[in-house]
């Protein structure tokens, strides 16, 4: 998710969005592993992606959504994009 963040000035306070932001989507969604991918060094922008392992690509794509609407409802932060990429055992 690439996601635009409000009235952030510096590092430091892109850092105490981000971080609360992260912590919460992992309680919510105990099962996903997320994690700051992108954007390190800028102070209004991050990426956050996202990852999960289903049995079924139905219960993945619901997961992500969720996770996606977590992050859109934070008034703070704009999303600007998301993108969802689905592997199975059949891809190299």
């Amino acid at each position: 998710m690439d996601i635009l963040l409000g009235d952030v000035h510096s590092l430091k306070q892109k850092r105490s969005v981000v971080r609360p932001l992260i912590a919460e989507v992992r309680r919510r969604f105990p099962a996903v592993a997320v994690a700051e991918t992108g954007h390190l060094d800028l102070h209004r922008r991050s990426e956050i992606g996202v990852a999960v392992v289903s049995a079924t690509a139905g219960n993945c794509d619901e997961v992500l959504q969720a996770c996606e609407r977590l992050v859109a409802f934070h008034p703070e932060i704009e999303l600007l994009s998301a993108r969802h990429r689905l592997f199975n055992e059949d891809e190299d």
